[in-house]
């Protein structure tokens, strides 16, 4: 977690007095409604997502699974010769 913030350049002063800022813009009540709203909306995001992961499998093993030949072909050893027709 220290490396995501160290990208954004905050420290821990600095996150401290964002913190302090969302507290107060937006107030204790609304905070963990906005939490919960983030947390719903990430689980639908996974759920199309693992929707679309599975359909996307699902039609792939349907055109790879190898067809069974015929069952009534018969092999023949020795060709035959052409029929040949008197006129």
């Amino acid at each position: 977690m220290n490396a995501f913030f160290a990208i954004l350049g905050l420290s821990g002063t600095e996150l401290i007095i964002v913190l302090v800022a969302v507290l107060v813009l937006f107030g204790a009540k609304k905070i963990p409604e906005f939490a919960k709203g983030l947390g719903k909306g990430i689980n639908e995001f996974k759920k199309a997502s693992r929707e679309v992961t599975d359909s996307i499998e699902n039609e792939s093993a349907q055109t790879t699974t190898p067809k069974a030949p015929p069952a009534n072909t018969t092999v023949q050893s020795s060709p035959q010769p052409p029929e040949t027709k008197v006129i």
